[in-house]
């Protein structure tokens, strides 16, 4: 292999090619202003609300509800603090669980220090939030519940139908983080019963940098930043056209593909799993429940293996991402991992291996046969 086999589609995916050819006019020529009234103009414009349909299709609900952000982190904040900011008078509540992503946790953090009180979910040993742990910690003054579709380390899908019933049914509202899941599962607002629920572009190849937020009709968001009013208020300055048409046509794939990416990124991960299986001369373990998780997802440690040390032996073949990060004197094991109470030892051994779309079973054998060489060479 000329480069090195990428397995860490969970990181970020390359940008489509149908998405490239998209995009490209409104970097070369069609550069007009969205806001202004002329051709060139309103041609982007066009093209903006055309991406907010391909959006909207995906996920079940109308263009006006779906809003363009910088991306998944933009889209929690202003999903989080918006929300409460907009709601005060419900109270200073949250509901959360000890696995989201930093661009919940971190917001949630910040919260704290203004006042906010936060209520951190524990997991079970797959990373699973309990609703019944959720409907628990409902309060009179809860104003938000904010649970993650999927864990983007272990793969873990959360029970956010059911969790959405249970919101519904105290009048408090419900976001998810779908930054993982859009691509790979199917995510309809509706059928999931969420308020909020944010989107991250480079995760479904589409470029960085751009993202969207859905809004349920009638949800209260406080404005974060404040201009000249273009995404409904909730975003002013002029729009990132390029972006939003290629975010667009990145959902549009993913509509017309969805079964057919799914059912290939579950084949790729189940040859991945049971070649390392049948030629690693060590055990295994698995920190997800494959029947409940992403289908392109596998976080497995190998025992008596430390995972840094093997990365570093094959990242100039494969490129994987480890469960724990390595200082000078200590490793610190990441908080989904510590939150499964998953031991130092076992955490010191995983690796978390993503499959995409352009995954290749001849790549799956050539990865499996540079980690086993490697793995069995550690032992």
């Amino acid at each position: 292999m000329d480069n090195p086999i990428y397995l860490d589609y969970n990181a970020t995916a390359p940008i489509a090619p149908e998405v490239v050819e998209e995009m490209l006019p409104y970097i070369r020529t069609h550069f007009g202003n969205p806001s202004s009234s002329y051709a060139i103009g309103r041609h982007n414009k066009e093209a903006i609300e055309k991406a907010r349909m391909q959006v909207a299709g995906l996920l079940g609900t109308r263009p006006e509800e779906i809003i363009f952000t910088s991306g998944g982190t933009e889209s929690n904040n202003h999903a989080i603090r918006g929300a409460v900011f907009a709601n005060s008078e419900k109270g200073k509540h949250i509901i959360t669980s000890q696995v989201e992503h930093p661009a919940v946790t971190e917001v949630c953090k910040s919260l704290e220090k203004q006042g906010y009180e936060i209520t951190w979910l524990p997991v079970d040993t797959y990373g699973k939030v309990n609703p019944e742990d959720v409907e628990k910690a409902i309060r009179p003054d809860t104003a938000l519940i904010s649970i993650m579709h999927a864990n983007n380390e272990v793969g873990t899908i959360q029970p956010i139908k059911e969790i959405g019933n249970i919101a519904k049914s105290h009048s408090v509202l419900f976001h998810t983080d779908a930054a993982q899941s859009i691509g790979k599962i199917k995510t309809d607002v509706n059928e999931l019963g969420v308020d909020l629920l944010s989107v991250a572009g480079h995760k479904l190849y589409a470029p960085k940098g751009i993202g969207a937020l859905y809004i349920r009709d009638g949800v209260k968001l406080e404005h974060l930043i404040f201009g000249a009013g273009q995404e409904h208020g909730f975003r002013p300055g002029t729009e990132n056209v390029a972006y939003i048409v290629a975010l667009g046509k990145a959902f549009e794939l993913v509509k017309d593909n969805l079964q057919t990416n799914n059912n290939h990124l579950s084949q790729m991960r189940q040859r991945l799993l049971d070649r390392l299986i049948e030629k690693c001369q060590t055990t295994i373990k698995l920190n997800a429940d494959l029947n409940n998780c992403l289908p392109n997802t596998l976080s497995i440690a190998f025992e008596n293996v430390d995972a840094h040390t093997l990365a570093s032996l094959v990242d100039k073949k494969v490129v994987f991402s480890t469960g724990s990060a390595c200082h000078a004197d200590s490793v610190e094991i990441s908080p989904v991992l510590k939150a499964m109470q998953v031991n130092s030892r076992v955490a010191a051994g995983t690796v978390r291996i993503s499959t995409g779309k352009y995954t290749t079973v001849k790549e799956i054998d050539y990865a499996v046969d540079t980690i086993s060489d490697a793995v069995n060479k550690l032992l």
